[in-house]
């Protein structure tokens, strides 16, 4: 997926994790990450911001997060929407395929 401008999404509040996707022309995913519970979770959030970064198919971005102990389904989403925005995708289908 083409990212086309800088993102954000979630918020600053507990729980939850505020993440902004940046296009980047190479280099990859570079990953700036900062959480309430980095030592007991911080393999686990970037693991979880990098496959959602692969599976939406971004081969290269800056992302930053701001983790306040978000649970991974919520991570996944932030992750997903800030990519979404930054991709300028407006017509996103978020229901699951039966």
């Amino acid at each position: 997926m083409e990212l086309k401008k800088t993102a954000v999404a979630g918020t600053m509040e507990s729980s939850d994790i505020m993440v902004t996707v940046e296009p980047r022309e190479s280099g990859g995913i570079v990953l700036e990450l900062t959480s309430s519970v980095m030592k007991q979770y911080g393999r686990r959030i970037e693991r979880v911001i990098r496959e959602t970064a692969a599976e939406l198919g971004v081969e290269h971005a800056l992302i930053c997060a701001v983790d306040k102990g978000a649970l991974d389904c919520t991570v996944r989403a932030r992750v997903s929407a800030a990519i979404f925005r930054a991709a300028e995708r407006e017509n996103i289908t978020w229901e699951v395929g039966k």
